[in-house]
């Protein structure tokens, strides 16, 4: 078993089983297992950072309208097809994670309307890794009561990402 399909298992238990699961006890229930894209080795990359206005700060819109700050860590740039996509490498002040919310062309169809999101793993060497085959929803496209951040303008591409979670439906 790939080390993606035993972290998706996992995931997959965390929202049947758990209290920690974004899903209401009705929707446990009926869960059997979030819709994934077939596992895309195109979409598992280690990419170089620009960091050419790192350390700026950048206002994030949620879905409850209460915005978050974070920090641009930078840029990373990489090949869909025959196209190249940028997206901007989030930060929290004080803390060394990674966060990548974005919006690409399967948003509102075959993925979670407002986007999907990402936390991109920084490597000794300065590079990251950014698998897109472990982007998954926030919680709001589970249901009501989540503050979700809406990706910025710059983390929405008109490529498709087709790697990590789908839609979510209690029919899979």
């Amino acid at each position: 078993m790939s080390r993606l399909t035993e972290f998706r298992k996992r995931k997959d238990a965390l929202f049947a089983e758990s209290e920690q699961s974004p899903l209401s006890p009705e929707q446990q229930a009926e869960f059997t297992a979030l819709d994934y894209f077939p596992e895309n080795e195109e979409f598992s990359l280690v990419l170089p950072v620009n960091r050419e206005n790192a350390g700026d700060r950048i206002v994030v819109d949620t879905s409850d309208h209460q915005p978050r700050e974070y920090v641009r860590y930078g840029t990373i740039t990489f090949p869909v097809g025959e196209h190249e996509e940028t997206l901007t490498l989030l930060g929290q002040p004080g803390q060394s994670r990674l966060f990548l919310p974005f919006v690409d062309a399967t948003s509102g169809t075959e993925t979670y309307y407002n986007g999907r999101y990402l936390e991109p793993r920084l490597r000794p060497d300065g590079t990251v890794e950014v698998d897109f085959n472990y982007a998954y929803n926030p919680y709001c496209a589970y249901g009501d009561g989540w503050s979700c951040p809406i990706p910025p303008v710059e983390n929405r591409i008109t490529s498709r990402i087709e790697a990590g979670e789908r839609d979510f439906s209690l029919g899979h």
